[in-house]
């Protein structure tokens, strides 16, 4: 995918489908009003609101540890690039450098957002998915994030870190169970 196609999106919220209950992760594109609304897993959606509201652990996510795999093996991670959506199923990758050489790796968006927001890297989706996939915003209105996980420029709009803490120890392991792919 040329660079040229590509719009730099950024994590606008995220909430909860009351009708599927099930995650969704809104990406708005950086200068622009347009979002894109990607259905993911519980865990990723976790991982995503803790990265989102500065929690950090003794040890090592998953998330955490790739990042730290990346960095350990010599490379950086460039970008994140949300490539395609086949049947409702949407496509990452990670383009990572070392040395002189990228390196294209394939990836679930939820993954590749989450492994992005902790590494500071840009998120990218080409135009055309955009297009066809994207919902837009009028001027003033925005996404309503039921679980109160909105985020402006990194933060958690209402939600602090306790608060989320309090909200991810209140999860039932059978609420992981729910989600189908």
């Amino acid at each position: 995918m040329a660079d040229s196609e590509l719009v730099e999106v950024r994590v606008q919220s995220l909430g909860l489908d009351r009708t599927s209950n099930t995650p969704v992760v809104i990406l708005q594109e950086k200068d622009g009003s347009r979002v894109l609304p990607i259905w993911i897993g519980p865990g990723e959606a976790s991982a995503i609101a803790m990265e989102l509201a500065g929690m950090k652990f003794s040890r090592p996510l998953t998330h955490d540890l790739f990042a730290s795999v990346i960095l350990g093996l010599g490379g950086s991670l460039k970008r994140v690039v949300i490539t395609r959506v086949i049947e409702n199923t949407y496509f990452a990758e990670l383009i990572i450098q070392r040395g002189h050489e990228l390196i294209s790796i394939d990836a679930r968006p939820s993954d590749s957002i989450a492994i992005g927001l902790r590494m500071s890297a840009s998120i990218y989706t080409s135009e055309s998915l955009l297009e066809v996939n994207a919902v837009e915003v009028a001027e003033g209105e925005g996404i309503e994030a039921p679980e109160e996980t909105q985020s402006h420029g990194g933060s958690t709009g209402g939600l602090t870190a306790e608060e989320l803490r309090e909200h991810l120890r209140r999860l039932n392991p059978e609420d992981f169970g729910r989600f189908n792919p």
